[in-house]
């Protein structure tokens, strides 16, 4: 995670936008207070942390991947194809 200046992202704000979303680079973005502080991510990158987030606060969910994990690893796992 790159730390940058807030008076910097306010004057790139552009260029890190394209960076956040390019390449999936999250910035933290420093000021004076750190009270202040903030945290620049792409909207794409936000929403799979809250869908992860979301997913992990189950336990039936956690140990159905956990075992799913298991068994892929063993060799037992199925190719789809998708269509």
């Amino acid at each position: 995670m790159e730390a940058v200046a807030y008076s910097n992202v306010r004057n790139n704000l552009k260029k890190y936008l394209r960076k956040v979303n390019e390449d999936s680079e999250t910035i933290f973005i420093t000021s004076r207070d750190s009270e202040d502080n903030a945290v620049l991510m792409s909207k794409t990158d936000y929403d799979n942390l809250l869908e992860n987030a979301h997913i992990r606060k189950s336990k039936a969910n956690v140990d159905i991947i956990m075992q799913s994990w298991e068994q892929a690893k063993a060799g037992l796992g199925k190719e789809r194809k998708w269509e």
